[in-house]
């Protein structure tokens, strides 16, 4: 193994001259939480195509359908089409090379000490990590209160009380959202969140006896002997409900506000790098244009669309879509992670937000028209193979009038077909569950979008502007970690990147 490694390093040398970013790479130890997310993944696969020489990459992975860690790590990391760079690079000796520097291990975010049973394992952990990478989320809009305040929440809250029992550490990095923000309108600035702070602005919230409320509401429910199917929407109707009340759209950007204020009360004197990305979106450029994993945000409008199933929306066609590719954050992470390592003497707390829509604006207008007319050039082709021929999108500037639309068109005929259904016996009543079914999530899901369709808010990115200047500065390469929204060309990103490999990797059938 050691003449293989030595062999492996002589060839790296040969292909590039390493940059400070690799030099600082090289020996280090990463804790990658929420690993086989799609952004975790992107910021392994950099790192390990940077500095091949790191120390470790400790994953924290949970079993899934049975499956142990190290399968979980084959199968959705580093067997995916991602890591085909590397693979190719590394031909015969890439799965050894993995296997030597990439460490996955069974825990739990939401576990006190994230649920490592094996004490040898945690200690080994404590004693090499130097930086932390916090991606875990659950990132559901209406998930339940107590899955997602065990994640974004205390999850977040855990992970931090691991690294600082680190012998070594010197970093925390965590991956919010942007839309911590909630419905603010405006220019939005890259400022912390207070403990307590809400946005209803009249009353502070304490977050450890929400925890508790939480707690005493699924108790309740779990008394009273409610089905799990009970008590899974009357958990995701809590949190919606909690949400609201403190002024946050959904359970989703709440819980993750909350995880924010935690981080920032109990880091102690750890620096803490906190990113704030909007809708993330397939590779730009690296390791190659294209690639995404699974249908994400604003993507289901595009699928939905390009199928022809999709003809309406509540939206105002002038909001400002922000995409940011997924590159981009993870160059921006990297280079983040450089410039703040050890920062100690500084105890900073520092945000940024990788966005584009204050310098470089996409509308859902521009995304109507650059979809029609890809799909226009390439229509989808349908189950019976025949292509489908799509309009232009409506818009509804006023929620109101869509339901009503659906009302109309939708809802009083599944009503007339109810009666039917009765009157004959029941024997409408597949395709009556089915259409109500659809429905029903028709409406739900413009519920649960129209704080971002009609958002009219725009992401300050000064901080990370200021972080371009200080990489440069240090002789960073910003064309290796271009993270500046500006050097996007929309039309070109949409039409040859973004929606042909939205097609590609994104759609499994």
């Amino acid at each position: 193994m050691k003449e293989m490694i030595r062999e492996n390093d002589e060839c790296q040398n040969q292909d590039m001259e390493l940059d400070n970013v690799a030099k600082f790479l090289q020996g280090k130890t990463i804790l990658v939480t929420g690993a086989t997310g799609f952004l975790a993944k992107v910021f392994i696969e950099k790192i390990l195509r940077l500095q091949l020489n790191v120390n470790k990459l400790y994953l924290l992975l949970r079993t899934s359908n049975d499956k142990f860690v190290t399968q979980r790590l084959e199968d959705e990391i580093i067997s995916t089409e991602l890591f085909r760079i590397l693979r190719d690079k590394w031909g015969s000796k890439f799965d050894a090379l993995i296997s030597s520097k990439v460490i996955a291990v069974e825990g739990d975010i939401s576990s006190e000490n994230l649920g490592l049973e094996d004490s040898k394992r945690r200690e080994e952990m404590r004693k090499e990590i130097e930086i932390v990478v916090n991606s875990a989320a659950t990132t559901c809009f209406n998930e339940r209160y107590d899955v997602a305040l065990g994640i974004n929440t205390f999850g977040a809250f855990n992970v931090l009380n691991f690294g600082k029992k680190c012998d070594k550490i010197k970093l925390f990095l965590h991956i919010s959202t942007a839309y911590v923000c909630g419905e603010k309108t405006g220019i939005i600035l890259e400022k912390r969140f207070y403990m307590g702070e809400t946005l209803k602005g009249t009353h502070s919230i304490n977050i450890f006896e929400e925890k508790i409320t939480m707690e005493q509401q699924l108790a309740q429910l779990q008394y009273h002997g409610a089905p799990d199917k009970a008590i899974t929407s009357s958990m995701k109707e809590f949190g919606l409900e909690r949400a609201k009340l403190n002024g946050w759209p959904n359970t989703y950007v709440f819980t993750k506000a909350m995880g924010e204020m935690l981080l920032g009360q109990f880091k102690g004197d750890l620096p803490l790098v906190i990113i704030r990305p909007t809708a993330i979106a397939s590779t730009y450029k690296q390791p190659f244009p294209g690639w995404i994993e699974g249908v994400r945000t604003f993507d289901s409008f595009i699928v939905s669309y390009g199928k022809g199933k999709l003809t309406c929306f509540p939206a105002n066609p002038n909001t400002i879509i922000d995409v940011i590719p997924v590159d981009m954050v993870v160059n921006a992470m990297v280079v983040a992670v450089k410039v703040h390592y050890a920062e100690r003497q500084h105890a900073c707390e520092t945000i940024y937000h990788v966005s584009s829509s204050f310098r470089n604006p996409l509308t859902l207008s521009d995304i109507r028209n650059l979809s029609h007319c890809y799909f226009i050039k390439n229509p989808w082709i349908d189950a019976n193979g025949l292509r489908v021929k799509v309009g232009q999108l409506t818009f509804f500037s006023k929620a109101n009038r869509y339901l009503l639309l659906m009302q109309m068109k939708y809802v009083l005929p599944l009503k007339v077909l109810y009666l039917a259904n009765i009157l004959c016996c029941q024997r409408f009543k597949k395709k009556y569950k089915n259409l109500n079914r659809k429905i029903n999530f028709a409406i739900q899901l413009a519920k649960l979008y129209e704080p971002y369709t009609f958002f009219l808010g725009s992401f300050n990115d000064g901080n990370l502007v200021e972080l371009q200047r200080v990489a440069e500065e240090q002789g960073i390469d910003l064309v290796e970690f271009n993270f500046d929204s500006e050097s996007i060309e929309w039309e070109e990103y949409m039409m040859n990147i973004h929606i042909p490999g939205l097609l590609k990797y994104g759609i499994k059938s």
